[in-house]
């Protein structure tokens, strides 16, 4: 499981400047979802994996200044509110069991990138893509 301290990566001191209420609120519920659909694919024995950071958090919520500085990603990334995040995924078995899943993705409310965008990592968010499918391409 993934704690809110996990998901603000220390960012929510570095840039307590940059950080609302809405974004706070946005960010209990991400984590409270992405620990829902964890602890179905921990049901389901997927091995998670910690990072370098020993964190499954490959990345949270970033302000504008880390999302700029941030290659590839996008100019209105739903990092910058908190409605997106980044796990830790080297060896794509999360994608695996999201790919095999995708009603409990619909069920729990997370949409992810396609895996051919995110190698490495699994990106999940709590609001529809603009697509509105549950698997998108950024």
């Amino acid at each position: 499981m993934i704690t809110l301290a996990d998901y603000w990566m220390g960012r929510d001191v570095k840039y307590r400047d940059s950080l609302t209420p809405e974004i706070e609120e946005n960010a209990e519920e991400t984590v409270r979802r992405v620990n829902r659909m964890l602890d179905w694919m921990e049901r389901d024995e997927v091995p998670l994996e910690l990072n370098e950071r020993h964190s499954l958090i490959a990345s949270g919520w970033r302000p504008p200044t880390v999302n700029a500085n941030t290659p590839n990603a996008a100019q209105r990334s739903k990092h910058m509110v908190a409605e997106a995040c980044d796990l830790h995924d080297p060896e794509g078995q999360l994608d695996d069991w999201c790919d095999a899943n995708e009603d409990k993705l619909a069920e729990i409310g997370l949409w992810r990138e396609h895996p051919s965008a995110t190698k490495g990592w699994l990106h999940v968010q709590i609001v529809s893509p603009r697509s509105g499918k549950r698997t998108f391409y950024p």
